[in-house]
């Protein structure tokens, strides 16, 4: 069906999730795996089996509510029970729906898709658990390589619950490239990411990063039970998902060993990388903390000597879960400004990401890195108002970029071609260029930022979708890309899937190309290849076939951008 996709953003708006139950008592059957934690039950259904919900680290709720996570001990009694679809991590609340998004879902066929979409299950404060699925009947000593994949949803919202690769795994074992597949719960919102002094000086920032790198160490200590390769991990994600990857690169200035050896072995990022972000003891993060507290009555006289940390980790989880929700999020008119995302704390995260690229301080693994064409249309919905240049500057000045002067954004904005102000009424005057720029400065062009440092003896393929162009106001837009890898079966979804497995198993995504469909089966040069044009190539996700094109697109705004990154923080 043409826009099945469109489902993917009402399930952002709507704080829903495509989750795909696997426990199903009528169909699956029983398993049980022995691991160093303990004894998993888990379930079969279509030859994957499935352990949903494992927990790997203590509570985090009340004395350890905005802690980092603590290791969790074996089993308590012995087993877990990881047959239903496990715990989600609070949720940020959903922004209403811009009139332009509710035009973009009236398509024809689009509200009986959004029927398919079930919302976000059991939300709860003690949500810490990662999910391992494997083809059934995997031998201890397979030795799999593992896909370790990090949901998106701009830090904010998410969950390991739609992801459960019942097509992926087969089709690998199709292919004679069975993988595991694992994706982590990690703390969101005001619950994993809530930065401010008072943080910083608790060595309490980032908890979200840090409970995902917990969960590639579970994977380092357990997955060998399930017959997997502690040496073969690729991390991957989408969106936020892929900028926690990057993270996870760069913490610690990049050492990701644990025990003696590395965690992962190579990367995969849809849509995100380096992230331009200010100090977690920033203006734009105390702001944020003060609402919070203030919110939370932690500020009023009776607490004004108490601190502040403490107050939140003793109101009840009701209170804690509205009080976060008191600040914007990524889909309300200040878009990417996002309330919650990670932040330099100087320690596990010494300096803002792009800085830490430039640097070479980061892990420098093989790679494959792609943005959708229209990253940034699904973030310019609610922003009506900007008809005019002016407006946009103003905009951007005030929202996005506070260290930046009225000459600096006005230069930016005056790199993207007149083209990009359209008149159309089906969205308004500065649409398309706030798109762009938004996209730009959070995926599109941080991505080749991004991609120039990384060294020339490194492998690393990069893409971009354009399988939805021409469709009216989103094009092929922000996440678009997760249906294609997770759930569809249509020409363009398995050439990608196919490309994603050869990689996992070989490191080499042209390792599949020749089991996609007919027209998809182009030959992927890496983004530094010197035998094509430009030694800048794109693999192009179309909608009817695959192709080469050149990372050159905007280029006077990517060098505007890369020389401005100092003033370009939000």
């Amino acid at each position: 069906m043409k826009l099945h996709f469109l489902s993917v953003v009402a399930v952002i708006l709507l704080g829903a999730a495509i989750a795909t139950s696997t426990s199903d008592s009528s169909t699956s059957t029983q398993t049980t795996i022995a691991v160093p934690a303990g004894t998993i039950v888990g379930s079969v259904l279509d030859g994957v089996e499935y352990y949903r919900g494992i927990p790997f680290a203590q509570s985090p709720t009340g004395s350890l509510r905005l802690k980092p996570p603590v290791r969790l001990e074996p089993f308590a009694d012995d087993t877990i029970q990881a047959t239903g679809v496990g715990p989600a991590c609070p949720q940020s609340a959903a922004s209403s729906s811009p009139p332009l998004l509710l035009e973009a879902l009236s398509e024809p066929g689009v509200a009986a898709i959004l029927s398919l979409g079930s919302s976000i299950q059991n939300e709860t404060e003690d949500c810490l658990t990662i999910s391992v699925m494997r083809p059934q009947g995997t031998a201890p000593d397979a030795k799999l390589p593992v896909m370790f994949w990090i949901y998106g949803g701009a830090f904010a919202k998410g969950s390991s619950q739609p992801y459960n690769a019942s097509v992926l795994i087969p089709r690998a074992v199709a292919q004679d490239k069975p993988f595991i597949f694992v994706v982590v719960n990690y703390r969101l919102g005001g619950f994993g990411f809530l930065a401010g002094r008072e943080v910083l000086a608790d060595g309490s920032a980032n908890l979200g990063l840090l409970d995902q790198r917990m969960g590639l160490e579970w994977v380092a200590d357990n997955i060998a039970a399930f017959g997997g390769d502690p040496a073969a991990v690729t991390v991957s994600g989408e969106s936020a998902g892929a900028i926690s990857t990057f993270h996870q690169l760069a913490l610690y200035d990049g050492n990701s060993s644990y025990k003696g050896s590395p965690l992962f072995r190579a990367a995969i990022m849809n849509s995100g990388s380096v992230l331009t972000s200010e100090p977690v003891d920033g203006d734009r993060a105390q702001a944020v903390f003060d609402t919070v507290v203030e919110a939370a009555g932690c500020s009023s006289p009776a607490n004004v000597t108490a601190d502040p940390l403490a107050c939140l980790r003793d109101v009840d989880y009701a209170t804690y879960l509205n009080v976060t929700n008191s600040v914007s999020n990524g889909l309300s008119s200040s878009s990417i400004a996002l309330s919650y995302p990670p932040r330099p704390d100087g320690s596990i995260l010494t300096a803002s990401t792009d800085v830490l690229a430039k640097r070479g301080k980061y892990a420098a693994v093989p790679l494959i890195i792609g943005d959708n064409e229209d990253e940034g249309t699904l973030f310019s919905l609610s922003q009506s108002n900007i008809t005019t240049k002016a407006a946009l500057v103003t905009y951007l000045r005030e929202i996005i970029f506070h260290h930046a002067t009225q000459e600096q954004v006005t230069a930016l904005v005056d790199t993207y071609p007149q083209e990009y102000h359209n008149d159309s009424a089906a969205t308004y005057p500065e649409f398309q260029r706030l798109a762009a720029i938004l996209g730009d400065i959070n995926f599109t062009l941080m991505r080749r930022v991004f991609l120039q440092t990384v060294p020339a003896s490194v492998p690393a393929w990069s893409w971009i979708a354009t399988w939805n162009r021409g469709t009216p106001i989103l094009g092929t837009f922000h996440t678009t890309d997760v249906p294609r890898l997770f759930y569809d079966d249509d020409a363009t979804s398995l050439a990608m899937q196919d490309r994603y497995i050869a990689f996992v198993n070989s490191l080499d995504p042209n390792d599949g190309a020749a089991l996609a469909p007919v027209g998809y089966q182009t030959y992927w040069p890496t983004w530094r290849d010197t035998n094509t044009t430009t030694g800048r190539q794109l693999l192009e996700f179309g909608a009817n076939s695959t192709g080469l094109v050149d990372d050159c697109f905007r280029e006077a705004s990517f060098e505007y951008i890369e020389s401005h990154l100092d003033v370009l923080r939000y």
